[in-house]
């Protein structure tokens, strides 16, 4: 089952609705599907276990749905080579089970009561299970990448890495640097790092060339940080739950994203601006009319605008990570995923 990425009415119309990309050619959108399905099969597979606790934990956030963003982008990837490539749909599965792994222990070190919608694995059963569904999942992703060879395993290991460093970096703060530039850095490392390594698996299993797999890794890697940056803007400036939850979220929880790291920087002498700075620098907004107040300056305020030049100019520049590719629509629908960005965070 794909329906999380077509669009709202499950209608595969060549618009993959949830992501913003768009699939003009009938062939290339019948072969993405073709994959995503089989990966799908092969995910609920994948995490099957001897101990029925296990796997019942261990697919709770599969049935809670998802945009299989990474399975999507390796189809995508693999349009350069060969898409039908055996290797293709277990490297899929190994960048989904890797993300759902750190969905896992996100949620433990967030304190996470519900994910997708559904409770979060940790409140339905503990930090500890939580945690250790995480690790199997871990476990079955590495299990896999070693049937697709050596290279595929030190990939995985080293963007695991990146992840387990960027966790590190958000978790300690930014130690003396500056707040945006860590905030960035972090993306890059928790975000960025395994959509990089889905284009890249995407090439490499579909047989592209070195000079493709290079621009399909980073472009995914900058796609990747444009789509949580343009997420922290719809926290912000979306009055509905576009962004998957309630506008303010992060306000109201003291996560600082982009838009209120710029706000807290700036020295705009203005009321408005003095005043959110003053409200920001409290931390978390759990007074009702605190958060509706800052939300409110937040929403007019130059460190918005900022926020959304940052989006633009991330989602221009993976753009432009694609020059090398050949055009035809495998190309064209990821340049569709850049023009996405920018216009949902306009």
């Amino acid at each position: 089952m794909v329906e999380d990425v077509v669009n709202p009415a499950g209608e595969r119309s060549g618009q993959f609705g949830a992501l913003g990309l768009h699939l003009a050619d009938p062939r290339v959108e019948a072969s993405v599907l073709g994959v995503l399905d089989r990966v799908e099969a092969q995910l609920w597979s994948g995490v099957a276990s001897a101990d029925p606790l296990v796997t019942d934990a261990a697919r709770h956030l599969m049935e809670a749905g998802g945009k299989r963003f990474r399975p999507l982008l390796v189809a995508l990837g693999a349009q350069f080579g060969d898409p039908e490539a055996a290797q293709v749909v277990p490297a899929a599965v190994v960048m989904e089970l890797t993300h759902l792994a750190t969905l896992y222990h996100d949620d433990v070190m967030d304190e996470a009561a519900v994910r997708r919608g559904a409770p979060s694995a940790n409140s339905r059963w503990s930090n500890s299970v939580a945690i250790l569904v995480g690790d199997f999942l871990f476990a079955r992703a590495a299990d896999i990448a070693a049937d697709l060879g050596p290279e595929a395993v030190r990939l995985q290991a080293r963007t695991f890495a990146r992840l387990v460093h960027g966790q590190i970096a958000e978790t300690v703060g930014p130690r003396g640097t500056d707040p945006v530039a860590h905030y960035l850095h972090v993306i890059a490392e928790k975000t960025g790092s395994l959509i990089a390594t889905s284009a890249r698996f995407g090439g490499m299993f579909g047989g592209a060339s070195a000079a493709h797999i290079e621009a399909l890794a980073g472009y995914g890697e900058v796609i990747g940080v444009a789509f949580q940056l343009s997420d922290d803007l719809l926290d912000i400036a979306s009055e509905s739950v576009q962004s998957g939850k309630t506008p303010g979220t992060d306000l109201r929880e003291g996560v600082p994203t982009l838009p209120v790291l710029y706000a807290l920087a700036g020295d705009d002498s203005d009321a408005a601006s003095v005043r959110l700075r003053e409200i920001l620098a409290t931390g978390p907004l759990v007074d009702d009319a605190l958060h509706a107040e800052a939300l409110t300056l937040l929403r007019e305020s130059p460190a918005l605008k900022r926020a959304r030049e940052t989006v633009r100019s991330y989602a221009e520049d993976a753009r432009a990570h694609l020059a090398p590719l050949p055009e035809g629509p495998a190309r064209r629908a990821l340049e569709s995923l850049c023009d996405y960005i920018a216009d949902r965070t306009s």
